[in-house]
This record gives structure tokens, sequence and C-alpha cells, in this order.
């Protein structure tokens, strides 16, 4: 498989420097641009699966960068700002941005971040669709879908990733260590409690809708999707 391409898109030349590091150690090619023209030069030019762009630009900002590169192309973007006002999210998703990361952040979760949306944006053949199945149940993480008892929920992307994971391997138990290494994709530096709230909200969905699985808390250790 050819290496997917993402093109920075920030006028700190040490914020790209890091990213860039961690993107190709992680086997991803980049290019950087320090302004919003040559971002949208470059994507004529480099062609990227994936574009990582900051707002607070010289020249013409990331909103405007945005607008032109949606005229002419669906590659994923990233926008990635100090701006974390939900008015500023809210114009990045209408202008057609896939995602959005508040300054200031931690890079390996932009690196789970961009491998979430890549996954996302590429469809898959029929032999890698992920979706598993039992009793009114279906977690479908290639359309991104949880269907319980007939009926299509709307879960966020992380918790249905986390219940795929369990789920795809009952009656193991994972530590909240594992699920974040897993499941996150990257050392996550605030507490393991993540985890806990992520299980709770699955469950308020989960609960009570059949008796030949469970999403069950194993004390000590971790969690697993019992089935009996």
């Amino acid at each position: 498989m050819n290496k997917y391409k993402i093109l920075i898109v920030d006028d700190d030349e040490n914020i790209c420097e890091l990213i860039r590091l961690y993107l190709e150690k992680d086997n991803f090619e980049t290019m950087v641009a320090f302004s919003g023209i040559r971002a949208v030069e470059l994507q004529k030019e480099f062609n990227p699966d994936l574009i990582l762009l900051d707002i607070m630009l010289p020249g013409i900002d990331g909103w405007q960068v945005c607008r032109e590169i949606r005229k002419v192309s669906n590659v994923p973007i990233i926008m990635l700002t100090a701006k974390g006002e939900t008015f500023d999210r809210i114009l990045g998703l209408e202008l057609g941005a896939d995602d959005y990361i508040p300054k200031p952040f931690d890079t390996k979760e932009v690196i789970a971040r961009i491998k979430a949306v890549l996954r996302r944006s590429n469809p898959v053949s029929d032999n890698d669709l992920k979706i598993v199945k039992y009793d009114k149940l279906i977690i479908n993480l290639t359309n991104y879908e949880l269907i319980v008892d007939s009926n299509t929920v709307d879960t966020p992307p992380k918790e249905l990733e986390l219940i795929f994971h369990l789920a795809s391997n009952p009656n193991r138990v994972y530590t909240r260590d594992q699920l974040l290494d897993e499941v996150w994709g990257f050392d996550y530096y605030g507490d393991s409690r993540t985890v806990d709230v992520h299980v709770k909200r699955l469950r308020e969905k989960l609960e009570g809708i059949s008796d030949k699985w469970n999403l069950k808390t194993v004390w000590g250790v971790g969690y697993k999707f019992e089935v009996k």
C-alpha cells in the first residue's frame, strides 16, 4: 500500500516540524505550507490524502483555504486552531471540514484523529467490511453505525470504536490502559476514567436489550463484552 500523503498548513514552523516528525515516523508522507496561498497551490501539486489546516494564516486564512479547496476537492480536512469557540467549530464543519482540533493539542492525539478520519474517508472492499452482529445488535465500523433492536442509534465515533473492539473479541477482558492504547491509538495523558465515561454512555444505549450478551465490568481489571 502507498503511503498516505498529509499536507500540514500552519504559519508556526515549530508546530509544522513537530507534526511532520510524528507523521513521518508513522510512515506518512508529508508536505508543509506556511501560508494559505501556498496551501491552495500544494493541494493541486501534492494531491494530499488529508489536509491539517490552521485557521490563523498570513494572506488568506484557513476558512478561505477550506472554501477554495472545497470548490475542487473532497479531500478530508482537519481544522487546527487556537480558537475553540462553538461558533468556530460550527463554521469549520459547515465549510466542509471533517474534524476540528483546538490548540494546545497533544501531537499523538492529532495523529490518532488523522488516522480515524482517513479510515472513515477511504472506502473498503467487501472483504474489509468491519461489522459484528449479535442478538439485536449490529456494530458497523465501515459506515460508523450502531443498530440496536433494529433502530439506528446516534453514537460518537470513539464510543462506536470502543464497543466494536470489545465485541470483536468476545469474553476477552481488557484493562483500561489496553483500551486506551488499542482504541484511542495513542498514549493518553489524562486518566483512565476516560474509558469509564465511554462505557457508561454505551451502557445507556445497550443495557437491557438482550440477555445473550452484556458489556460487563470485571472489577479490579477492566471490561469485556460477555457473550453467554
